[in-house]
């Protein structure tokens, strides 16, 4: 069989969409991860393919056992993902998605820094669509601001490729470490994509607002990119190990006490990429294979709570857990696969995340990080709390909304149905999974004391979340907008100018009352566009934000080059 860049399929496949429809589209978005699928399976450990790009080598596809896994596995979420949305009618959903899977692959195959980018790039471009398709005045602003902090991390990749291009006079895409103004480039573009703590909230603020189906794709890919590229490039990096254990802890509080039951499973995205994130850092072969089987299963069982709020929202147009409740006995198919995921990701022996998730935090203590291994720990009950109890319990029981629908349409109930069957699978015979992970495994989750330590976990999180909900101390659901690290710009960066403008407001005339004036106009649009109560009103100013980027970012090369 002739190999083909696995991106390309994807391509072909979007070309083909864009111009079908009805039976002969919804075939087609099925067929081209399977066919994509079978033609990786004619590519081997070492492929690649190189031509000469100026007096660099470029290498866009590069094929190894991690390429491979995440290959794999993007095919496998492409799939399912396909299966889940073909009761959509939506072009552009179909077209975008069918893309934004295979920028993910031409992604994680490419050998070298500039494919990379250029794939970077096309994950965000064709991702917003999966957000603008909602096509209401949220999901318009929220995809905005996800476009714009997508391009900004492709632009400080750009400047770290160039940066290390002239200090290594390479382009090849391996370990790059902490090594100068570039290495520290490459990381924060890579940082943006993992949704660091402070980079996070491009997630919580624009998958919420996708669609139903767009969800699903977005929870599959953009992330799980940036963890391939960091488990590249930097294992072993030890300020990766606070990071992910800082990324598994804080989303745990916004998750308890948000109401928008799918930016819960935002935050908890953030907590669980940062269990991976926490792996590469570690660096040793139990970590980093922790992380990417993580990854791996993140994907499935992240993928099933998304694909079942998805469908709730889809037939019941309503998403907060103040509003939900009972839906067991109208989607009671929907509601056991939202307990499958909810098992998954709080690792239940015989469920995906219990043999995973263990990797990393046994990884953490042989490797001397038991402050690390006891915030892994925390966070294993938060995740109970948030996404293993909260989601299934307010949204299909709880108290009784009194709304009756009609069960998820039967390409759901299919989707939801294999992504929870892999979910048991990889939990009850984990070592095909370990077969496929860049080193040779030698772990065994099914011990007595893990069995026992976990279910002792899982045990007293839910006597835990009991005893809260009957003694009325558990956060209520109510509708409300909460704030993160945006407060840095929805309210510190307003009162600090309004403070300085009010400062100045003794002067009226010359170039000190020119600068009050433009402090009151930026004050001005700053409350126009995020609203003076912390509601998002409308999206930021791209013009001037690109303006603004490119012209800091031309003076830092600048300056770079006349340093050396």
């Amino acid at each position: 069989m002739t190999s083909i860049a696995p991106f390309v399929i994807f391509l072909i496949g979007a070309i083909i969409v864009s111009v079908t429809r009805g039976h002969v589209r919804s075939a087609v978005l099925v067929a081209t991860p399977v066919i994509g699928a079978l033609n990786l399976l004619s590519f081997s450990s070492g492929y690649s393919v190189h031509f000469e790009l100026f007096e660099f080598t470029a290498t866009p596809v590069r094929v190894d056992k991690l390429s491979l896994l995440f290959g794999y596995l993007f095919h496998l979420a492409a799939f399912i993902g396909a299966i889940f949305s073909l009761h959509v009618k939506d072009r552009v959903q179909h077209v975008s998605g069918t893309l934004y899977a295979g920028s993910a692959v031409g992604a994680v195959f490419a050998g070298d820094l500039i494919t990379l980018f250029v794939f970077w790039e096309l994950l965000a471009l064709t991702s917003v669509f999966l957000i603008l398709a909602r096509r209401t005045p949220r999901s318009y602003a929220a995809s905005m601001r996800y476009l714009i902090i997508q391009v900004t991390s492709g632009v400080i990749l750009l400047a770290g490729v160039l940066m290390y291009a002239h200090q290594t006079g390479s382009i090849t895409f391996d370990y790059i470490g902490l090594d100068g103004p570039a290495s520290w480039l490459i990381l924060l573009a890579f940082g943006i994509k993992c949704a660091f703590p402070f980079l996070h909230n491009w997630l919580t603020d624009a998958y919420p607002e996708a669609t139903p189906t767009g969800t699903v794709f977005l929870s599959a890919f953009t992330t799980k990119v940036a963890v391939y590229a960091l488990a590249r490039g930097y294992p072993g990096t030890e300020l990766l190990v606070y990071i992910g254990g800082t990324m598994a802890m804080f989303p745990i509080f916004f998750a308890v006490i948000e109401n928008d039951l799918r930016r819960v499973l935002a935050y908890s995205l953030i907590n669980q990429v940062g269990f991976m994130v926490c792996g590469i850092g570690i660096g040793t072969a139990l970590a980093v294979n922790g992380a990417v089987a993580h990854a791996f299963n993140d994907v499935i069982f992240k993928g099933l709570l998304f694909m079942s709020m998805g469908a709730v929202l889809y037939r019941t147009g309503k998403i907060n857990g103040s509003e939900l409740g009972g839906l067991y006995k109208s989607m009671p198919f929907t509601a056991g696969f939202c307990i499958v995921g909810a098992a998954s990701i709080s690792a239940f022996p015989l469920f995906s995340g219990f043999v995973s998730k263990s990797m990393v935090m046994v990884a953490a203590l042989h490797e001397g990080h038991p402050i690390i291994w006891l915030a892994l720990l925390f966070a294993s009950a938060g995740v109970f709390h948030h996404a293993g109890i909260k989601i299934p319990f307010f949204a299909f029981f709880s108290h009784d909304s009194g709304i009756r629908t009609k069960e998820a349409p039967p390409n759901m109930l299919i989707a939801m149905g294999l992504a929870a069957v892999l979910c048991v699978f990889n939990g009850t015979y984990p070592w095909l999974l370990y077969s496929w992970l860049p080193f040779p495994v030698d772990y065994e989750p099914y011990t007595v004391a893990h069995i026992i330590v976990q279910c002792q976990l899982l045990f007293f999180s839910a006597l835990a979340f009991c005893w809260l909900k009957l003694s009325n101390l558990y956060p209520p659901e109510l509708p409300s907008t909460n704030i993160d690290a945006e407060w840095t710009y929805r309210r510190l960066m307003p009162a600090v100018i309004g403070r300085i403008a009010r400062a100045l407001s003794w002067v009226n005339t010359g170039a000190v009352a020119r600068v009050q004036r433009w402090l009151e106009r930026m004050l001005l649009q700053i409350y126009r566009h995020h609203g003076p109560h912390g509601i998002l009103a409308r999206t930021w100013p791209t013009g001037s934000m690109a303006i603004w980027t490119t012209i800091l970012l031309g003076a830092y090369l600048l300056l770079y080059y006349v340093a050396t």
